[in-house]
């Protein structure tokens, strides 16, 4: 891997706090990780350059949960409630899904991921070697996990695929993939399967993804089975004590359970839009920010959103709790952003991801500004979150290494993947109607 020099960029936005932009300035990474920020040595001799006159130069986008596979299933089922989607529409027809079907989807997950500047996700599915082998193709940093159900004929195999995943995989493909455990949900996994995945993560030495507290009858369900609520039932079996968790939604809280949260540094996946359009709820983000809980922001898989477009995801989180507190200065511009880079990073339990610091790894986006919806430039981070899109990101560099240019993906075949993607889609539908 060799050296790149990105110079004359119009500003830097390092994340290391609002104040803290570089402009008319360079940026220098050797390998896989940055080596200079600002003011770049004369005898750096970069095997290649890339001139960022016109562009901002920031951290690449952190998307903390994400089911990629289900770009298959983009508008398959909308305008339904969370449980309905799930039991009658979509956990019917991913009985029929197959490895093929997983990674054509992936793969047009990926390169849509990296067209709109995410560079690390998140994703909790089957097949996650498909997954694995596809962010491999397209050059995306992922974070995989195995979805685990603890009752029925394939809790076993999930823990056994699971167990596989990170034999295969973890910390694998020069690093670019690490996975964690991927018990689904409380009412979907019965604590003693719980304690058995948590064991199984300590001796695995890896963190837990879970959905939590995502609805009203969800929390409704947990009270009425073990009566608690699907938080404290997880503090009580002790699934936040000294490991890495991951824990997606977090809407339905009480004060108490924000602590318990904040407290262990759990870190939360906020998926606004996801949540907006099933109605599942709120997450009370502010308050959570306040306690010092750590929180990213992920857009939930492509049939609950409809897309996996992290810049847009900012803005509607930015909005969103303005209007819902009825306060205008909740949840401003540069804490969107720090959600979608370095928090997301921290919440993936990454410690060198999400800044352009010396020492971090390279995983950043060049955004064009010379746009008209980007002038005038009054604020730069207001400009970032509540005016520009994801067709605005020109160049992604994951692990010093660019992988798209001028919006082409350099390792992928665009348009073959949208065939493919879609020939799957057709051929799982058939499939489905045939098997029923």
């Amino acid at each position: 891997m060799g050296s790149l020099l990105i110079k004359n960029a119009t500003a830097i936005l390092p994340m290391t706090g609002p104040d803290q932009i570089l402009y008319n300035a360079d940026l220098a990474i050797e390998g896989k990780e940055i080596k200079y920020v600002g003011n770049v040595p004369a005898e750096f001799q970069p095997d290649t350059v890339i001139d960022a006159r016109g562009k901002v130069v920031m951290p690449g986008l952190v998307n903390c949960h994400n089911h990629a596979a289900m770009t298959l299933l983009r508008s398959y089922a909308d305008d339904l409630p969370l449980m309905e989607w799930l039991q009658k529409k979509i956990w019917p027809i991913e009985a029929h899904l197959n490895s093929e079907d997983v990674y054509w989807g992936s793969l047009l997950a990926c390169a849509e991921m990296v067209k709109s500047g995410t560079t690390l996700f998140a994703d909790m599915y089957f097949e996650m070697g498909r997954v694995a082998e596809a962010a491999q193709v397209v050059g995306i940093r992922a974070n995989l996990a195995r979805g685990m159900i603890g009752f029925g004929p394939n809790a076993e195999r999930a823990i056994n695929e699971s167990v596989e995943l990170v034999e295969c995989w973890h910390c694998k493909a020069d690093g670019m993939v690490k996975v964690m455990l991927g018990p689904h949900a409380p009412y979907t996994c019965p604590p003693e399967y719980l304690e058995r995945v948590m064991k199984l993560a300590d001796d695995l030495k890896v963190g837990i993804h879970i959905h939590l507290a995502e609805t009203k009858a969800e929390v409704e369900e947990i009270k009425e089975k073990y009566g608690t609520t699907p938080v404290k039932l997880m503090d009580q079996i002790g699934l936040f004590k000294g490991r890495q968790v991951l824990a997606a939604h977090c809407v339905h809280l009480t004060d108490e359970e924000m602590e318990i949260l904040a407290n262990h540094k759990v870190g939360i996946a906020h998926n606004p839009e996801s949540n907006m359009k099933l109605a599942s709820g709120v997450a009370p983000v502010p308050r959570l920010l306040e306690l010092g809980a750590v929180v990213g922001l992920g857009t939930d898989g492509p049939s609950s959103n409809n897309n996996l477009d992290l810049m847009q995801e900012m803005r509607s989180a930015a909005l969103l709790h303005k209007v819902f507190t009825m306060n205008p200065t909740v949840l401003p511009a540069y804490t969107a952003l720090e959600m979608a880079t370095v928090k997301g990073a921290q919440a993936l339990g990454y410690d060198n991801l999400g800044q352009l610091q010396p020492g971090y790894l390279a995983d950043i986006i060049l955004i064009d500004l010379e746009k008209p919806h980007l002038y005038p430039r009054h604020d730069l981070i207001a400009n970032l979150v509540y005016s520009a899109t994801a067709a605005d990101v020109d160049t992604v560099i994951v692990n010093g290494r660019v992988i798209m240019t001028e919006r082409k993906l350099l390792f992928v075949d665009e348009k073959e993947v949208i065939e493919r993607a879609e020939a799957r889609t057709k051929e799982l539908l058939a499939r489905a109607a045939s098997e029923k």
